[in-house]
């Protein structure tokens, strides 16, 4: 490996110290669904957003529920000593991405066979604080 590439590694790698993330892999449930809960808590302080995940009827909210759970306790382990409150934190960014999906035949009039997609997704979700002084 070259100086150049070395270097750069080594940057990114202390880059990604600094940033909190959880990621859900291979979620069965479709893109479309998961972003509106996505849409919904993007931005939004980190209690917020879990009082709104656990009080959505939607399947989706309590799988990004857990997942946010997880991010906070990423945050919590990187911040030592430094209390959820008081640094203000809230979801930066969260962002689905379709996922692998599934191709299933179904039987339909006159022999034909319709094609079924179960699609499944990847969710992201990046945290951020605000420390307040």
């Amino acid at each position: 490996m070259g100086a150049r590439k070395r270097n750069r590694a080594n940057r990114i790698k202390e880059e990604k110290k600094m940033v909190n993330v959880a990621e859900l892999n291979n979620c069965p449930t479709s893109p479309r669904k998961m972003r509106l809960i996505a849409d919904m808590i993007r931005g939004q302080k980190v209690n917020k957003a879990l009082g709104m995940l656990k009080f959505n009827p939607k399947e989706a909210s309590a799988r990004v529920e857990k997942l946010l759970l997880s991010a906070i306790a990423n945050w919590q382990t990187k911040n030592e000593g430094k209390r959820l409150e008081d640094s203000d934190v809230f979801v930066k960014e969260i962002f689905v991405d379709s996922g692998r999906i599934l191709k299933r035949l179904r039987p339909a009039p006159q022999g034909r066979a319709h094609r079924i997609r179960k699609r499944s997704n990847h969710v992201t979700i990046v945290l951020d604080s605000k420390e307040i002084k």
